[in-house]
C-alpha cells in the first residue's frame, strides 16, 4: 500500500472538511427558506389579533421637521445647539447637529431624548426626582440634565426630542419644546 506524504494528507483532510461543510452550510441554507412553507394555513396575524401590540411612531419626515424647528429656534437666539430624535423605543430616528454645537452635544441630545421617551416626562423634572431616586441617573443611556422634551400622542410617548449645546439645561429644552410644537401645527 502506498504512502501519502504529509503534504497531500493534509490536503486530502482540509478537502474533505470543506466538502462536508460545503454541505452542512448547504443544508442550513436550505432550511433557512423552510419556515415560509412550514407555516399553517391558519397562522395569519391581523390588526384584530389580540396577541398583537400596535404602537404609534413618528415618520422620518416628521421627526426631521421637528429637529429643524428646533434648529431654527436655537439659531434665533443665537445658539449653537445638536438634537436628536428618538423613537417610542428610544432608537435614534434623527440627529442635526448645528453648525458650531459642540463635540459633546451629538451624545448629549440622543441621551436627553431617551431619558425623555422612558419615563414620559422632560428631562428637567426628571432632574426635580434624583434626590428621592439617586439610581436612576444609573441607568445605562439616561442623562438627567435638562434639555429632552417627549413626544406624546393621546397622552402616551411616541418619541423624545433632546436638544443639547446651550449654556443651560432650561435653553436646550425650551428648544426641544420648540421641535414638540412643531409637530402639533
Amino acid at each position: 500500500m502506498k504512502k501519502f506524504s504529509l503534504r497531500a494528507r493534509v490536503l486530502t483532510v482540509a478537502v474533505a472538511a470543506a466538502a462536508l461543510g460545503a454541505g452542512t452550510l448547504g443544508a442550513v441554507s436550505a432550511n433557512a427558506s423552510a419556515p415560509a412553507a412550514a407555516l399553517p394555513a391558519g397562522a395569519k396575524a391581523d390588526a384584530a389579533n389580540r396577541n398583537l401590540h400596535q404602537t404609534t411612531h413618528l415618520t422620518v419626515a416628521a421627526a426631521t421637521e421637528a429637529a429643524q424647528a428646533v434648529l431654527e429656534a436655537a439659531q434665533d437666539e443665537n445658539q449653537r445647539v445638536t438634537v436628536a430624535v428618538v423613537d417610542r423605543n428610544g432608537n435614534t430616528v434623527v440627529v442635526l447637529r448645528g453648525d458650531g454645537a459642540g463635540p459633546q452635544s451629538y451624545e448629549s441630545a440622543e441621551r436627553k431624548a431617551f431619558t425623555a421617551v422612558s419615563w414620559n416626562a422632560p428631562t428637567s423634572e426628571l432632574v426635580e426626582r434624583l434626590p428621592q431616586a439617586p439610581n436612576l441617573k444609573d441607568i445605562p443611556g439616561t442623562l438627567f440634565l435638562g434639555g429632552g422634551a417627549p413626544v406624546r400622542a393621546n397622552g402616551a410617548p411616541i418619541a423624545g426630542i433632546g436638544v443639547a449645546g446651550a449654556p443651560s439645561g432650561d435653553l436646550d429644552e425650551k428648544f426641544a419644546r420648540a421641535g414638540v410644537a412643531a409637530l402639533a401645527r
